[in-house]
């Protein structure tokens, strides 16, 4: 895992670079006014300048650590920060998480209402998902997970061993159970796992997007703690996801478990509310 401390952002004319340090800010500083600076000579030299779309797996998350899940060694087993869109993240070392995508169903046509024929849209469905998941599982007889409904699909934590992002035993598990392909570049490039712990505040009714930290000063900062106190509030009725079973091994491993206690308690599992 890696998220630096220390952002900064560097501006040459028309071109500005966040950069990062584990040192100091000025360190970050200065590391983005130099990026800036080579941007803008890239642009004059007559180099095509793409867009990533904001996003950018080779480097850190731009993200304030907010709390730390120490393991039975007191090591750090994971970290929460909170994201662009100001959701608390759950970021784990080895604690594995696999994110897989649904179909959102699509409401009937008049000509299917009439005449029979399923609204739902094509694609594989959460009994695909699960059986899928469940097959894999008994060929893999040591293999544990606890199963939850997301929103746009499922999640599943793996809570029988430790589990490596960048590693080819990662990769075969995503592959083999259909993991978002987003997701599965993101962790192996991060080389960390990631769960959403709240509701997506658009989810919740709150379309005004938060300012990004780090804020540049005091007045901004003050406006994103008045936004944060609607999200929480909005949030406060609903869920992130519920949990649906447990499957396979049964055992949790021991550096596994106040990692799942704190993912259960933070996504309201258990409190039968809209899911966002």
């Amino acid at each position: 895992m890696n998220f630096p401390p220390y952002w900064a952002r560097g501006e040459s004319g028309n071109f500005f670079c966040w950069r990062w340090s584990t040192q100091s800010l000025a360190d970050a500083q200065a590391l983005a006014v130099q990026a800036a600076r080579q941007l803008a000579d890239r642009f004059r030299a007559g180099d095509r300048l793409l867009n990533h779309g904001g996003y950018y797996p080779d480097r850190p998350f731009r993200e304030p650590v907010l709390e730390e899940i120490k393991d039975a060694s007191g090591g750090v087993a994971a970290v929460v920060t909170r994201n662009a869109y100001g959701c608390q993240i759950l970021n784990t070392a080895r604690v594995m998480f696999v994110d897989i995508d649904l179909p959102e169903p699509k409401p009937a046509g008049l000509f299917k209402r009439l005449f029979g024929g399923s609204g739902s849209a094509q694609g594989l469905t959460l009994e695909d998902a699960l059986a899928k998941v469940a097959a894999w599982t008994r060929n893999q007889p040591g293999w544990g997970w606890r199963i939850y409904r997301t929103r746009a699909g499922l999640r599943l934590l793996a809570t029988h061993a430790l589990m490596d992002a960048d590693s080819p035993a990662t990769d075969a598990v995503f592959t083999a159970l259909g993991t978002d392909p987003l997701y599965h570049r993101l962790c192996r490039a991060q080389k960390c796992f990631r769960a959403r712990l709240t509701p997506k505040p658009w989810r919740c009714g709150i379309r005004q997007k938060p300012p990004r930290w780090p804020w540049p000063d005091a007045k901004i900062e003050k406006w994103f703690q008045k936004w944060d106190a609607q999200y929480q509030s909005f949030a406060a009725g609903w869920a992130t996801c519920e949990f649906l079973s447990a499957m396979g091994n049964p055992e949790v491993h021991p550096e596994i478990a106040p990692v799942l206690r704190r993912h259960d308690a933070a996504t309201r599992i258990a409190a039968k509310l809209k899911l966002a």
